[in-house]
């Protein structure tokens, strides 16, 4: 594939309206592990929102949004909670294109660091990365216009892809000071050893990576500050040409709420003060999506309620912490009000399969 072509293809969006659009590699990742499993692929784009025609066609960029879905869905069916950190193993990374040739031919692992960081977007507009300078080197990662809670395997994905990127293109096994993600794990975590070291949070505030404090004077193998200009050029390029894909406010409302729940401080003016907007506009933008932020609030909890009550390593004690509340019996009381059902009762029939988890 050509320069010329590439930048064409991040660029495009096709009919994906104002959402955040990928690159779908990771979804293709995740069809093909469906096909080798011998598992049919098409009811599950289905209930992702996508076709077997997006998924076959490697040109076709996809939602984030239906993205997320459908590694939500494929985990579910091959039973793999680890997914995307299994796929991010395997992938050669060389399939990522311009982004990819972009960081090996820079000069020294800081400089490779800021390229992914500026020109992440062409491969995900969904996620923003945002390199960390302080005591020690690394990288932050937001989403925006996307909601974080859906996710799981996108980002995991994205955190052993940025280690094992760094170990490639330096020849050294770096292992990270630290990992923290935003989603809840509970369970065992060796197999994570490998590559994030014994330093992993859940939970977290932020989704960041902590590397080391002088990546500057980390050489990349393949330095070539020649291609580099060049393909610098050409990602400057492909980022002007993609159009601004914002998402509904919905998401960015619900990506700030979802750290302060077990704070007690998700209240509609922190909301506002963090999103940097007046509590009016914060409602006046709700509203215009048919919302209050009340009813995102209560939805918002009720979502990431069920999903953690398919997390059998999750105790119902420490999923009502999660969401707020001080006491299991308010939790419960809230819960059986959404649903009709208690927490306990919900958690058993997912257990025995009469309930499928929530992949909205």
């Amino acid at each position: 594939m050509n320069l010329q072509h590439q930048i064409k293809r991040n660029g495009a969006g096709g009919k994906t309206g104002s959402f955040p659009t990928a690159s779908g590699h990771i979804t293709r990742l995740a069809y093909a592990r469906l096909q080798s499993a011998g598992v049919p692929a098409e009811p599950l784009l289905h209930k992702a929102g996508l076709t077997l025609d997006e998924v076959r066609d490697p040109a076709r960029r996809l939602k984030v949004r239906d993205q997320i879905r459908f590694l939500n869905l494929v985990s579910h069916a091959l039973k793999d909670e680890f997914l995307g950190f299994d796929l991010a193993l395997h992938v050669d990374f060389r399939e990522m294109g311009l982004l990819y040739y972009v960081l090996a031919s820079s000069a020294n692992l800081k400089d490779a660091l800021e390229r992914g960081a500026r020109y992440s977007r062409i491969v995900n507009q969904g996620v923003v990365q945002e390199l960390i300078a302080r005591n020690h080197h690394g990288m932050s990662v937001r989403y925006v216009g996307v909601s974080r809670h859906l996710d799981r395997h996108q980002i995991e994905f994205w955190m052993v892809a940025m280690v094992r990127i760094c170990r490639k293109l330096t020849g050294l096994r770096i292992v990270p000071h630290r990992v923290r993600f935003v989603h809840v794990r509970e369970g065992d975590f060796t197999r994570l050893a490998s590559i994030f070291g014994d330093n992993v949070e859940f939970g977290a505030p932020v989704d960041e990576i902590i590397l080391a404090s002088n990546l500057d004077q980390i050489p990349i193998i393949g330095a070539d500050p020649y291609l580099n200009r060049l393909l610098v050029k050409y990602c400057e390029e492909a980022l002007a040409d993609q159009p601004a894909k914002t998402g509904s406010f919905r998401s960015n409302v619900e990506n700030a709420i979802v750290p302060l729940l077990p704070h007690g401080k998700a209240e509609v003016g922190e909301i506002a003060r963090r999103l940097g907007v007046s509590r009016r506009t914060l409602a006046r933008r709700l509203a215009l999506e048919g919302l209050s932020f009340s009813k995102l609030l209560e939805d918002l909890k009720l979502h990431l309620a069920r999903r953690y009550l398919a997390d059998g390593n999750l105790s119902i004690s420490q999923i009502a912490w999660l969401l707020g509340y001080q006491e299991i019996g308010a939790f419960s009381r809230a819960f059986k009000r959404w649903t009709g059902h208690t927490p306990r009762d919900t958690r058993s029939s997912v257990v025995h399969g009469v309930h499928a988890i929530s992949q909205a």
